[in-house]
């Protein structure tokens, strides 16, 4: 059995079940995204609105999705996907969605390296940054650290499907030790979100995404950047480049510890909605 239905039918019904949920931009957003990369409608079908058949499969879909974006669980564990750096990785649960500040440093990166260069990602998550690294500089070597085996088992899945060799490792960075290896990169965006910045964050975050990638300690925000400063005078050629995301509201803060850490060349960059997101370093 199929249902005849118009785009605006469709339209009308992610809208009335999702209205006060989400904002007209996000429910045009999530409206294509359903049609589109669940659905597999046909974009130019959707955008002129024609009539659309669907299945009884497809109506039972439509349903489900709309039941789980009212439950605010994030579109791209719906689907499995996020776009990043024009890549698309899998996602889910208990993963980090990659961000789209995240993409300006790996685009940094990118921009201020080349060649057969050694590069550490520590907590890589989704493996966003560190397969992006290796997709882009494949004469490259790209070793990544996880302290979760989920995220390490989605991140060595990203990295086979998107044909690139990362080296994984299940490493807490606090308990780490340098080694043999040195690295002409070191990149990291670690938890830095203060547990007192929880009570203004969406639901589709708090709710869904994992606590232990996104959360730190309010009387030491910046535990992670000084471990990882500290393992990067170690663990860093020298001339070596220190990458940094960060939380806004510490950006000096940083920037000090690396200075006082005996980094050179210290830098502090905005976003592309300007705030403070990225601190870089030379060894």
């Amino acid at each position: 059995m199929h249902f005849k239905m118009r785009m605006t039918g469709i339209d009308a019904y992610i809208t009335h079940a999702l209205h006060g949920l989400y904002s007209s931009r996000e429910l045009q957003s999530l409206t294509l995204i359903i049609c589109k990369d669940l659905l597999g409608l046909d974009e130019i079908d959707i955008r002129l609105r024609k009539d659309i058949k669907l299945s009884d499969s497809g109506q039972r879909l439509l349903e489900q999705t709309v039941d789980r974006l009212k439950r605010h669980e994030p579109v791209q564990y719906i689907r499995g996907t996020a776009d990043f750096y024009g890549l698309v990785f899998h996602v889910e649960p208990g993963v980090l969605i990659p961000r789209p500040e995240t993409e300006e440093l790996t685009d940094l990166i990118l921009k201020e390296n080349s060649g057969r260069i050694r590069i550490l990602d520590i907590g890589t998550g989704s493996g966003c940054i560190a397969v992006s690294l290796a997709k882009h500089l494949p004469a490259g070597r790209v070793d990544a650290w996880d302290v979760s085996p989920k995220a390490l088992a989605v991140a060595s899945r990203n990295a086979g499907e998107l044909g690139v060799d990362v080296r994984f490792s299940l490493t807490d960075v606090f308990s780490a030790e340098p080694g043999k290896d040195k690295y002409d990169v070191m990149v990291s965006n670690p938890p830095y979100i203060r547990e007192k910045e929880k009570e203004a964050m969406d639901r589709n975050v708090l709710d869904w995404e994992p606590e232990l990638a996104l959360f730190v300690p309010d009387d030491d925000p910046l535990r992670f950047y000084r471990r990882i400063a500290q393992l990067g005078t170690d663990m860093l050629v020298p001339g070596g480049k220190l990458y940094f995301e960060i939380n806004r509201a510490y950006g000096t803060e940083i920037v000090e510890l690396l200075n006082m850490s005996g980094y050179k060349g210290v830098r502090l960059r905005k976003d592309l909605f300007g705030n403070n997101r990225i601190v870089t370093a030379i060894r």
